[in-house]
């Protein structure tokens, strides 16, 4: 069997590349986590799974991984350009609360959606108000080459390091429009490393510095937990496509110059050292036409909504799989709702042959117990598709091929199906934890087993008048009976 190589889309460079790590059998890769101010829409999540596939993706090449999520508690202002005010320090002055107390919460939530989702844990979370001292440390390095300080704070000088804005290619004469315009910048596209506390003005977050009283900029944290944790140059970095115009940008300025890399047009930032990271990959949006996607919009988009509604977190899942992360991805409810029945029919089918799924499946594992000339072909093609910047879709599909496949030894097919499900981060829950069970529903599982086990019994005696009246009492509590239902799942609450 072919071991298909690894080959990533590295936004840097806008083009598929082979993936070589740094350290030789190694994969370090930084994920951009949640400010911790309020709940993660499930737009938010989408980078999640997406990552998590990654990293799925490369240990089932081989890799060992070290993979490295951050939480921003402290930094991140309302606009990603250097604009508004503190997400945290406004979420905790509208509360009433402490700020810590509501990066508590939020982190506590964040993580629920995480082992919703089937994400598995990284190596490390890194929490940003844990790295202080290390981030005055960071700017006091690069401030002299590369920083200015006015009234407002420390500002990071673009004109200092090459090609600035070409992750974005969004730069133009006339500077970066989402920019705030403070009075002193040199250039339009300058950024806040450190801002100082207003004269009057209190802060529940806030060290002293060099440069004042006062607390991080949002870029200046990525850059030194990613740093710190994983050595420059890194392997790759992940995060939404929002954070290829300004965030990311300003980090990889910010890495140029940590790392000394030189002055304006003394380097390309093809040289992957310069950036910080070899590989800057992003998951795109996914698209919600009512505008529901928005924090602003009261009842957004939440996981816990999709599980109140009924749905399984793993539908949502299912759903990210179906569309390749670079791909816009559009959400609907029914659009859930078949993803969810995909779901169903696939785990229906896969659940004879396995009792659970083991996590972290290798290709390496799966060639040594798949040998049988039908399954092969499969496992190639799986392997595949997931070597080609992680083609989900196409993987998918294959899974279910594998599924289906007859006249083959069921212990090899079940080793297949398991490690493909283990490489898609797809694990086998009860069946019951997948029916649509609304949050207001009135009727617990047992009552109706209860009833459909004397409508059996009705149907098996031919006593039709019964079975119709047992259906009817179903109905009227909100139970939709499902007669000759391939899946087997015999009712749904409608």
């Amino acid at each position: 069997m072919t071991d298909n190589a690894l080959t990533l889309f590295n936004s840097l460079t806008r083009k598929a590349e082979a993936f070589t790590p740094v350290h030789p059998g190694e994969a370090r890769v930084y994920s951009c986590g949640p400010t911790v101010y309020n709940y993660p829409h499930i737009g938010n999540m989408r980078a999640y799974v997406f990552a998590d596939i990654l990293g799925r993706v490369l240990t089932w090449k081989g890799y060992e991984l070290t993979h490295v999520i951050n939480i921003t508690d402290v930094g991140h202002l309302t606009d990603d350009a250097d604009a508004g005010e503190d997400k945290m320090e406004k979420m905790a002055a509208a509360r009433s609360q402490s700020i810590w107390d509501i990066a508590e919460h939020y982190t506590q939530a964040y993580w629920a959606d995480v082992a919703a989702l089937n994400i598995r844990q990284p190596a490390q979370w890194t929490i940003a108000t844990d790295y202080i001292e290390k981030m005055i440390a960071f700017a006091e390095r690069i401030a002299p080459k590369h920083c200015y300080e006015l009234d407002s704070g420390l500002y990071f000088d673009v004109s200092t390091v090459a090609d600035y804005g070409r992750l974005a290619r969004a730069v133009t004469e006339d500077g970066e429009g989402r920019i705030e315009a403070v009075d002193g910048k040199r250039n339009p596209q300058d950024f806040a490393i450190w801002r100082k506390t207003s004269a009057g003005e209190t802060r529940q977050m806030e060290w002293d510095s060099p440069w004042g009283r006062g607390a991080p900029g949002w870029h200046l944290e990525c850059s030194v937990m990613s740093g710190e944790v994983l050595g420059f140059p890194f392997d790759i970095h992940t995060g939404g496509i929002d954070h290829r115009e300004i965030h990311h940008p300003n980090e990889i300025a910010q890495n140029q110059a940590f790392c000394e890399c030189g002055g304006s047009g003394s380097m390309s930032l093809a040289d992957a050292a310069n950036s910080g990271a070899r590989i800057w990959m992003h998951n795109n949006f996914l698209v919600e036409r009512s505008g529901k996607m928005s924090k602003s919009s009261g009842e957004f988009l939440r996981l816990q909504l999709l599980i109140d509604k009924g749905y399984h977190p793993l539908a949502y899942r299912m759903l990210c799989l179906q569309a390749h992360y670079r791909s816009e991805l559009e959400f609907s409810w029914d659009g859930l709702g078949a993803a969810l029945v995909r779901l169903k029919r696939l785990l229906s089918a896969a659940r004879p042959l396995l009792g659970s799924v083991d996590d972290g499946a290798t290709l390496a594992q799966a060639q040594a117990a798949v040998t049988h000339p039908k399954l092969v072909p499969l496992l190639e093609k799986f392997d595949a598709a997931l070597a080609d910047d992680l083609n989900t879709p196409v993987a998918l599909t294959v899974l279910e091929e594998a599924v289906a496949v007859k006249k083959v030894d069921q212990a090899q097919k079940g080793a297949l199906v398991g490690a493909m499900m283990s490489a898609l981060g797809l694990p086998l829950p009860d069946r019951e934890a997948l029916r649509l069970r609304p949050k207001g529903a009135q009727i617990d599982e047992e009552e109706i087993g209860d009833i459909l086990a004397r409508r059996k019994t009705a149907r098996a005696n031919r006593d039709f008048a019964l079975s119709d009246a047992l259906r009817d009492e179903l109905a009227a509590k909100g139970v939709e009976v499902m007669d000759g239902d391939p899946l087997g799942w015999e009712w749904k609450l409608a």
